[in-house]
C-alpha cells in the first residue's frame, strides 16, 4: 500500500487486541451480585468504567499529578464508579475490590488476535504500545496467550497516549526512526497522533468494541496506510504467507 521500511509493529491493546467490554461485563456479573446490586446492567457498568479511563490519564498528561500506573488508576476509577451507583467502596471489602480492579488483566483476545499476532511476528517485531503498565500487560499476555516480543508503552516512556513522546519514545527505545514503526490500532484518535509523529498507521476495525455503537473518535478517521477487518487480514496485506 505504498509504505515500505516498516520494521516494528506497535499495537494498541485495549479494544484492538482484546475485547475489554465483553470481558469486563463478564467479570462484573458476580461482582455486582456480591455487592448486592445484581440488577445493574454489567455492560453499562463496563462502559462506565471505561468512560473514566481518559479523564484519569488526563490528570497525568496535563501535569496535575505525577505519572501513575494504569493499575492504580483503574482501582481509583472503580471506586469513583461504585460511588456513582450508590455503592460504598468501604463496604465492599479490600480483597474483593482489589480482585475486581484487576479484571483488566483478564480480558479475552478477539478471535483473530492470537493467530494474527503469531503470523505477523514471523516477519516483524511486535510490541505493545499501550497505556497499560508492564505488570498488567504481562498478565494479560499470559491470560490470552499473546505472543509479544516486548512489553512497551506508557510505563516505559513515562507518557500516556496520545502524548507525542509515547510514540517517539517507543521508536527511540527500539533504536528505530518513527517511519520504521507502524502503530496498529482500532482507534482513529490514536492513529492520528501516531501519524502526526511520523509513524505508519494500520487501522483494525472492531465494530463490537462499544457494543455496536459508533466509535467516539469517528470524526478523526483518515485514509490510513492500511485498513483491515482483522489482524489476519493485516498479515495478508503485509504479504505474510500463512503457515501451511
Amino acid at each position: 500500500m505504498g509504505v515500505t521500511g516498516i520494521k516494528l509493529l506497535a499495537f494498541d491493546v485495549f479494544g484492538t487486541v482484546v475485547d475489554w467490554r465483553t470481558s469486563i461485563a463478564r467479570e462484573a456479573v458476580p461482582f455486582l451480585a456480591a455487592v448486592g446490586r445484581p440488577e445493574l446492567d454489567p455492560h453499562a457498568f463496563a462502559d462506565g468504567w471505561r468512560g473514566l479511563y481518559q479523564p484519569a490519564m488526563a490528570e497525568v498528561r496535563e501535569g496535575r499529578r505525577p505519572f501513575e500506573r494504569l493499575d492504580v488508576l483503574n482501582r481509583e476509577t472503580l471506586e469513583v464508579l461504585l460511588g456513582r451507583y450508590g455503592i460504598d467502596p468501604a463496604g465492599v471489602g479490600e480483597a474483593r475490590l482489589a480482585e475486581f480492579a484487576q479484571a483488566w488483566r483478564r480480558l479475552d483476545p478477539w478471535p483473530d488476535a492470537v493467530a494474527g499476532l503469531t503470523r505477523l511476528k514471523r516477519d516483524y517485531t511486535i510490541v505493545t504500545l499501550s497505556n497499560g503498565n508492564i505488570a498488567l500487560m504481562t498478565a494479560l499476555a499470559r491470560f490470552g496467550g499473546l505472543p509479544w516480543d516486548a512489553i512497551l508503552g506508557a510505563e516505559v516512556t513515562g507518557h500516556y497516549k496520545p502524548d507525542d513522546q509515547s510514540y517517539l519514545g517507543t521508536a527511540e527505545i527500539m533504536g528505530l526512526a518513527p517511519a520504521e514503526v507502524c502503530l496498529v490500532a482500532a482507534h482513529h484518535s490514536d492513529l492520528a497522533a501516531a501519524r502526526r509523529n511520523g509513524l505508519a498507521t494500520a487501522y483494525v476495525a472492531r465494530p463490537l468494541e462499544y457494543g455496536g455503537r459508533p466509535a467516539p473518535d469517528l470524526a478523526q478517521r483518515q485514509d490510513w496506510d492500511w485498513s483491515v477487518g482483522s489482524l489476519l487480514e493485516l498479515a495478508d496485506a503485509l504479504a505474510i504467507t500463512p503457515v501451511p
